[in-house]
C-alpha cells in the first residue's frame, strides 16, 4: 500500500509541475490605436507663371507678357477641402519701339459679372492666355474656376483688347472640340 501510495503521490506532483509549467501561449496582442491626427492642410498657391510671345499686329510686332501670381491679399478660393491663394494676372503689351501700349492688372473681381456665385465666391482666376491677333483686336482666353488642377470646372472667358486699348469681356460659348469649318461658316454669316 506504501508503494500505490508513493506511486500515486510522484504521479499527482508531476502532473501538478507539468499543469504549472505548460501554460498556454496567447497570441492575441491586444494594444491601443494611436488616434491619427490629420493634418490641417496649408494654404496653397497653384504656380506662378510668367509668357512672353511676340505677335505681329496691326502691320507691327508686339511682346504680349503675362504674369500669373498667387495673392495672398485676396480671398481665399476653396475647391471644397483645400484653400488655394487666389491669383492676379498682370497683362502687358509693348510696342516694337519699346513703349508700353496696354498694362492692366487682373483679379477674379473683374470677371464678376460674367460668372455665377459659386464661381465667384470659391473660384479664382485661373488664367488669361493669348489665343490670336484678328483684325484690330487682340484675343485673349481667361477663366475663372476651381483652383483643384485636376478639376475641368471653370467659365471660359473671352477677353478682347482693341487698337485703343479698350478691353471687352464675354463668355465664351464655342466649344473647343466644334468643327473649325463651322467656325469659319458662322463668322461669314452662311
Amino acid at each position: 500500500m506504501k508503494r500505490i501510495l508513493s506511486i500515486s503521490m510522484t504521479l499527482i506532483a508531476t502532473i501538478v509541475v507539468i499543469s504549472c509549467t505548460q501554460k498556454k501561449t496567447n497570441t492575441i496582442i491586444i494594444t491601443k490605436k494611436n488616434k491619427q491626427i490629420s493634418a490641417v492642410p496649408k494654404t496653397r498657391k497653384m504656380g506662378d507663371y510668367t509668357q512672353t510671345r511676340t505677335v505681329e499686329w496691326v502691320g507691327n510686332k508686339y511682346i504680349i507678357e503675362t504674369q500669373l501670381m498667387a495673392d495672398p491679399s485676396l480671398p481665399l478660393a476653396h475647391d471644397g477641402e483645400v484653400c488655394y491663394y487666389d491669383n492676379r494676372i498682370a497683362l502687358k503689351i509693348v510696342r516694337a519701339d519699346s513703349s508700353v501700349f496696354f498694362e492692366k492688372t487682373f483679379t477674379k473681381s473683374f470677371f464678376k459679372e460674367y460668372v455665377d456665385n459659386m464661381y465667384f465666391n470659391d473660384g479664382a482666376l485661373l488664367g488669361i492666355v493669348f489665343v490670336q491677333a484678328k483684325g484690330n483686336h487682340l484675343i485673349f482666353a481667361a477663366s475663372v474656376g476651381s483652383p483643384d488642377k485636376s478639376s475641368d470646372e471653370y467659365i471660359p472667358l473671352i477677353l478682347k483688347i482693341d487698337n485703343l486699348g479698350n478691353v471687352t469681356v464675354t463668355k465664351d460659348n464655342l466649344l473647343d472640340t466644334k468643327d473649325k469649318n463651322l467656325e469659319d461658316e458662322d463668322a461669314d454669316g452662311e
